[in-house]
């Protein structure tokens, strides 16, 4: 299928220009100033008055866990997990993960994500909506290494990712999940490590995230958690590493020299108290960091575009920060450096020989005027609710701000009853 987006602005060489977009099933391919013939084209998009920008990308994700959103608010990270979320999860279907993983990816397209990463369970059922809805995924089964079912967890793992690695056109990539340092003990993590290498998957797992997990870390091994991965040769395998709020300059330097990439999850951790990262130190160290909105119940929502504000807001506060975050490379931390997060080769950028993965969004808003600046206008002023048009893998996705892929209203009556009925 061919695809023309005319008529469209957007940001190449360092300046706004109105250009041409055309696709070939699933791949950009020609940027141009010169309108194509309309007659070749199988679909045709008018981008007046839109501005085109790579889909963003959510580094790190609980997607299902939206059924759990304003159940259990203003808690610490442990007290909310042992107290509130482990015990509702224990009641969790594979059906009420469908529908609430469902139920994140359309909240996600309608904001203008067109990429996820997750770690949870029942990842079949995951990975089925992510087939069912056309967006991008990259999926991990969450492990515990303390769960009585550990060891039958990992090889439901390793058969996940062997079964949907490459899946939906390549849509659907995978790694594994162990959990954190606290729930995987080193005998646990060394097994993964071995399937890990058996089957050349990387690694997804929350490193960092609270003083409370870094003490404790360093009180049981006598290493930061950073170091301590390190030392079982885990960062030796390609990490993506979700929050790393509470990290060294000597973390920083090992996870340069082992290329541990960074999801940075800035709402979440401010909710849950954990911190604020160090990101602008990452990036001057050469990490590369993309941006993250951790599940709907320990953030507020999975708009990533809040998390890209965040990112470029939060960092001018902390008085160790020599530098800010300006909005140009917040918006790439969404975007392309998410991309390279997740090992996508191809994804995150608006260039020839990409996948057609694009946002349009509507400028005929009060908040886009005036137009000094677009990318500072996304950053700083717009709202997801100003996307108008979203295409994944070169289909669309969202038209005109409405989902095409899924029912919304199905969506919200089957995770409402299922919700209230987890925590009962």
């Amino acid at each position: 299928m061919n695809t023309l987006i005319k008529n469209v602005e957007l940001y190449e060489n360092e300046q706004y220009v109105n250009r041409h977009i055309t696709i070939s099933d699933n791949i950009i391919t020609a940027i141009t100033p010169n309108l194509p013939s309309e007659l070749d084209f199988d679909v045709v998009i008018d981008g007046s008055n839109k501005f085109a920008t790579p889909g963003l990308v959510n580094t790190h994700t609980h997607a299902a866990m939206t059924l759990f959103r304003s159940y259990a608010d203003d808690m610490f990270l442990m007290d909310w997990l042992e107290n509130k979320i482990w015990p509702a999860e224990a009641n969790l279907t594979a059906e009420d993960v469908y529908w609430g993983t469902l139920l994140s990816i359309g909240e996600m397209l309608k904001s203008g994500t067109t990429c996820f990463a997750d770690m949870y369970f029942f990842m079949d059922e995951v990975a089925k909506a992510v087939e069912t809805s056309g967006i991008r995924a990259c999926l991990s089964r969450g492990l515990a290494g303390v769960a009585p079912n550990s060891d039958k967890s990992l090889l439901e793992a390793k058969e996940f990712c062997l079964k949907w690695n490459g899946a939906a056109n390549g849509r659907i990539t995978t790694m594994l999940g162990p959990h954190a340092p606290y729930t995987c003990p080193p005998d646990y993590l060394k097994q993964v490590i071995e399937v890990a290498k058996e089957i050349k998957a990387e690694i997804h797992i929350h490193l960092s995230e609270t003083k409370f997990e870094v003490d404790t870390c360093i009180e049981k091994f006598g290493k930061t958690p950073i170091a301590h991965m390190d030392s079982l040769g885990l960062l030796d395998l390609g990490v993506l590493a979700a929050h790393c709020v509470h990290v060294t300059p000597e973390d920083i330097q090992l996870m340069k020299a082992k290329n541990v990439r960074v999801a940075h999850n800035p709402q979440s951790n401010l909710k849950l108290a954990s911190g604020i990262a160090p990101v602008q130190q990452m990036l001057e160290a050469g990490l590369i960091v993309g941006l993250g909105t951790d599940g709907a119940s320990s953030n507020n929502n999975l708009d990533l575009l809040e998390e890209v504000r965040l990112a470029a807001l939060l960092h001018k506060v902390r008085e160790d920060n020599p530098k800010v975050i300006p909005a140009q490379t917040a918006l790439e931390m969404g975007t392309s450096c998410g991309a390279q997060a997740l090992g996508l080769d191809k994804v995150g950028k608006l260039a020839v020989g990409y996948k057609a993965d694009i946002v349009l969004y509507d400028m005929n808003k009060l908040t886009w005027a005036p137009k000094h600046d677009r990318n500072s206008l996304l950053v700083y002023s717009a709202n997801s609710s100003d996307v108008h048009t979203v295409l994944v893998d070169g289909q669309v996705l969202v038209a005109d701000g409405k989902l095409t892929t899924i029912d919304e209203a199905q969506v919200i009556a089957e995770v409402s009853k299922r919700g209230l009925d987890l925590v009962k």
